[in-house]
């Protein structure tokens, strides 16, 4: 089993890292567009990893499937990598897949009430 508690840590550490270099070493290096993308991407990063660490003692109380936390895990590297992408230079139509993200991020909240529905089902 993949140790999501693990991983939300090194999440937590990645945004720290990503929101402390745009407040200080993008300035002046970018847009104000492209900083606000750097911003967003930074905080769903720091709040999906806060849930993926929610999802991850769940996973290992056996409350849930690993489902929702991979889902998480690839849906905000690929929302918040996009825009970060952009802020670096990538061309504004990458932010297409920014969506993509996004939506598996949603799905991923989405699985973990689906389980938690299924749960309260067997309970009773």
């Amino acid at each position: 089993m993949v140790n999501w508690i693990g991983i939300a840590a090194i999440n937590m550490a990645i945004a720290v890292g990503l929101g402390a270099f745009g407040a200080h070493g993008l300035k002046g290096m970018v847009s104000t567009q492209q900083l606000e993308w750097w911003h967003t991407a930074t905080l769903y990063w720091f709040v999906h990893a806060l849930g993926l660490l929610l999802v991850g003692i769940l996973v290992r109380l056996n409350y849930t499937t690993q489902t929702s936390a991979w889902l998480l895990q690839v849906g905000v590297i690929i929302f918040a990598g996009s825009l970060y992408a952009m802020t670096l230079g990538a061309p504004r139509w990458f932010g297409a897949i920014t969506p993509i993200g996004g939506v598996l991020m949603i799905a991923g909240w989405l699985w973990l009430a689906v389980s938690a529905f299924r749960l309260s089902k067997v309970a009773s």
